[in-house]
């Protein structure tokens, strides 16, 4: 305790930015956690069910789908809204509630039209039998996509209502993230022999929980007004300035998670719902550090003032090499512990000890891309901070060439594993990429 706090004064004496960035990164880190427990009760409850069966598969592959546009939305959200958001509240604070209106009906209708698009689009994939999914596998599937398509407007707007609260500098959102999680949990466990439709409906329950969680809050602190289906305020300009090459640069880098899924599916049944639990090992991990940095440093760097300029660079150098010696560490540690890890989240009732071997090997080989997407974290949010969504653009497009690559390269020779160890293709390459053109160009 006394070391966090000499470490805590040492950090606000040398600059400020360090203070509020640790502070930030210490309430995203606990809300993560306590987030990341629960989700980590729902993977063994879902383990203890279904174990590799094709209720995971057919359920993850349509999750991922279904959830890329919504994770694109929330990321260029994020990445536009909160830089603009300081700017509107610095400059043109009446303005902010016209547009927060205007962007909630944006979300209204774009909601249902991607839903009917998505819908049409999967459902006639899985009638050509171009998913590559397996047999019962592709059934399921069918069945499951009337109710997961809701996800689509449920997503859109909670992301939207999530970044206008991070643009606010309040990090609760981040703890509310796990309700979807409990009630799928809460799903499989009263209905125990239902298939594959707790998971469905306990996701598409536990999204509307989280809007109302989400709304509710902000309509008491009257920072919510009835959306209005115009776009008459000036701030959309700036939005839109940001936001085509935001959406296609996230939309690559997305895309790779898509990739990965179509390349599990060929190699066999089963491999999905493999390399899904490994993925979620993984995501305990890259949300308790990765979101907790991104979610501190964005707010910290979008109010820094231009004359500032120098001090920041600074901090973004040291963090960045701060964010990757903690991802080399963890990198380690996880080697040593995966076999323990996925034993103790998985193995029981339909999950056996050959499964904890497949899914450990599987996370072992995706723990190599931990140090640079850490530090890669930092970088984005400098980027962002700085309006550089150029910069965003092609380091999607790095990613996306990179994962391919080392799909191509690796799949072959290796399989699965070989899925899981080309993440570090895409995030070595952006690492390399953010640190030459933002750190090391000056």
């Amino acid at each position: 305790m006394n070391f966090l706090s000499t470490l805590s004064t040492r950090l606000k004496m040398a600059d400020p930015h360090h203070s509020a960035i640790l502070k930030g990164m210490a309430m995203v880190a606990l809300f993560v956690f306590l987030g990341k427990l629960m989700s980590a009760a729902k993977e063994m409850v879902v383990a203890y069910r279904y174990g590799l069966g094709a209720e995971v598969d057919a359920y993850q592959f349509l999750y991922n789908l279904i959830s890329w546009p919504i994770g694109v939305w929330g990321s260029v959200l994020t990445a536009v809204l909160v830089p603009l958001a300081a700017r509107i509240r610095q400059f043109d604070k009446e303005e902010l509630p016209r547009f927060r209106s205007e962007l909630f009906g944006f979300a209204l209708l774009l909601g249902p039209a991607l839903a009917m698009l998505a819908w049409l689009s999967i459902r006639t994939m899985l009638g050509a039998g171009r998913s590559g999914l397996q047999g019962s596998s592709a059934q399921l599937a069918v069945e499951a996509l009337p109710g997961l398509i809701f996800l689509l407007p449920l997503g859109l707007l909670i992301a939207l209502q999530s970044a206008w609260m991070l643009s606010t500098g309040r990090h609760v959102n981040t703890l509310l993230d796990c309700i979807p999680t409990f009630f799928i949990g809460a799903a499989i466990l009263v209905f125990p022999s239902g298939g594959i439709e707790p998971l469905v409906w306990g996701t598409v329950a536990g999204c509307g929980c989280h809007l109302c969680a989400l709304l509710l809050p902000m309509a008491r602190r009257s920072e919510i007004e009835a959306p209005s289906f115009t776009q008459v305020s000036p701030q959309w300009q700036w939005f839109w300035h940001g936001f085509g090459i935001m959406l296609a640069g996230q939309s690559l880098m997305s895309l790779t998670v898509i990739i990965d899924q179509f390349y599990a599916a060929s190699l066999g049944a089963g491999l999905i719902a493999t390399l899904g639990y490994a993925n979620r090992i993984l995501s305990l991990i890259l949300g308790l550090a990765a979101i907790a940095v991104a979610r501190a440093t964005l707010p910290v760097f979008s109010q820094s003032r231009p004359e500032g300029a120098g001090e920041l660079h600074n901090v973004v150098k040291y963090w960045t090499c701060l964010m990757f010696m903690g991802g080399i560490l963890v990198m380690l540690i996880g080697y040593i512990l995966a076999p323990w890890a996925v034993k103790l989240l998985f193995e029981r009732g339909q999950f056996t000890a050959s499964d904890t071997r497949i899914v450990a090997d599987v996370l072992r080989y995706g723990l190599p891309q931990l140090p640079f997407y850490f530090s890669c974290m930092v970088l984005v949010s400098y980027s962002l901070s700085q309006r550089r969504y150029k910069l965003i653009f092609w380091s999607g497009v790095i990613g996306f060439v990179g994962k391919i690559f080392g799909n191509v390269l690796l799949v072959p020779y290796f399989g699965i594993n070989g899925i899981a160890f080309g993440a570090i293709f895409v995030y070595g390459l952006n690492a390399l990429f953010f640190c030459i053109t933002l750190l090391y160009k000056k």
